[in-house]
């Protein structure tokens, strides 16, 4: 299967459901909101593999997802991509502002790396990978024989 010319972003419940999306949308990327697929509380260790089964690419500002184990180990083994805002004090406007401003960054870091891999998006569009495959996969082996 041949990834499509312009992914398609999720926006999860941590990032609201207005704001980010509709700038991203404004800026012309596919998006999908968590609240149109999932209950409002469903955990992320029930939705990431939904998620990256439809080759969707996760939005979140939830930092927990790169340090829980059990999140990480959802991320490895649905070899999930991930990008989490790391902005302090974030408001909607700021991130939805990071977010259209590394939009081109994050495709090229999608075809450039392979899944799964958790990076961070910082003001004025900075992203930086955090967790790539090798430290996932390493993390999801230990989890499964340790």
């Amino acid at each position: 299967m041949t990834e499509p010319e312009h992914p398609t972003f999720f926006v999860d419940r941590a990032l609201g459901k207005d704001v980010v999306a509709n700038a991203l949308r404004n800026a012309g990327a596919l998006v999908e909101v968590h609240d149109d697929h999932f209950a409002p509380d469903a955990p992320d260790t029930d939705w990431l593999p939904e998620v990256s089964q439809r080759g969707w690419i996760v939005l979140t500002r939830d930092a927990r997802i790169g340090l829980n184990i059990l999140e990480q180990v959802a991320v490895a083994s649905s070899e999930a991509r991930v990008f989490v805002v790391s902005i302090d004090e974030a408001t909607g406007e700021s991130m939805a502002r990071a977010l259209t401003q590394a939009l081109s960054k994050m495709e090229r870091l999608t075809q450039s790396h392979r899944a799964p891999f958790i990076a961070r998006v910082y003001e004025f569009g900075k992203v930086r990978m955090w967790k790539d495959q090798k430290k996932l996969l390493k993390t999801l082996q230990q989890v499964i024989e340790p």
